[in-house]
């Protein structure tokens, strides 16, 4: 049994009005919520045992599972929203995950045809802690990777701007788009513990590139053409036309 996280408890403020009153996990694409396409792909792709975290609007998103997967887990972060880092956190007693095991973690928000099977088992192969699926597709902001696909940095391409702000040797470092979704192991979920405690909001990006982790993180390039971020009315449209095959 593969285990998957959905990351559904953010505000989707760039989704308003939908989210004056809806959680942005169940805007509509193609007329199916964005959480059903997510969990529908990934238990046809062998991913049957998925938690999903809640917090804007969470009793719509747990009546919906209720109805629709009764046997999907809830992670309850009502009270505090901990961001994509925290949320991992949060949710490892039901993830319940050995030092070695991994889990998928799947941001809501992201439509993909991605072999996300192939993902698991290049994280697997690796032997690698973290293992992050990236691509050459447009974006102003990239994870920077080393010759051997460690992970090396972040860069906003707009601004200049890296992690960590001292970056050296920016030059030999391979720029590529992170698509929100990554296999991460249980030693990685015990440093985020050591480094940051339970109940503390934290990015997964400021997690990867902390200094004091220890971990093995790689990315692993999936050209997947049809990735779409609908977290965005412009973007959304976008997923609404190519769903219904207009584009």
């Amino acid at each position: 049994m593969s285990k998957a996280m959905i990351l559904a408890a953010g505000l989707g403020t760039r989704l308003k009005p939908w989210t004056l009153s809806h959680p942005k996990a169940l805007v509509p694409v193609g007329g199916i919520p964005m959480l059903s396409r997510v969990m529908d792909n990934l238990h046809a792709r062998g991913f049957d045992d998925v938690t999903v975290n809640v917090h804007h609007f969470a009793d719509q998103i747990r009546d919906y599972l209720s109805a629709r997967y009764p046997d999907a887990k809830i992670s309850d972060e009502t009270s505090l929203l901990l961001d994509t880092g925290g949320a991992i956190l949060h949710a490892a007693p039901l993830l319940d995950l050995k030092e070695r095991e991994s889990v998928l973690v799947h941001n809501v928000d992201i439509l993909s045809s991605a072999p996300l099977e192939e993902l698991a088992l290049s994280h697997a192969r690796s032997g690698a802690d973290i293992t992050l699926m990236v691509s050459s597709r447009e974006s102003s902001r990239r994870l920077l990777f080393e010759r051997d696909m460690r992970l090396g940095g972040w860069i906003d391409t707009r601004t200049g701007k890296t992690k960590p702000a001292d970056l050296p040797d920016r030059d030999d470092l391979r720029p590529l788009a992170f698509s929100g979704i990554y296999m991460i192991s249980g030693a990685a979920i015990e440093a985020m513990g050591r480094i940051y405690g339970e109940g503390t909001p934290f990015s997964i990006i400021d997690f990867f590139l902390h200094p004091d982790h220890g971990l093995d993180i790689r990315g692993t390039i999936m050209e997947t053409p049809d990735l779409i971020d609908i977290g965005k009315p412009d973007t959304l449209c976008r997923a609404n036309l190519v769903i219904s095959g207009d584009q």
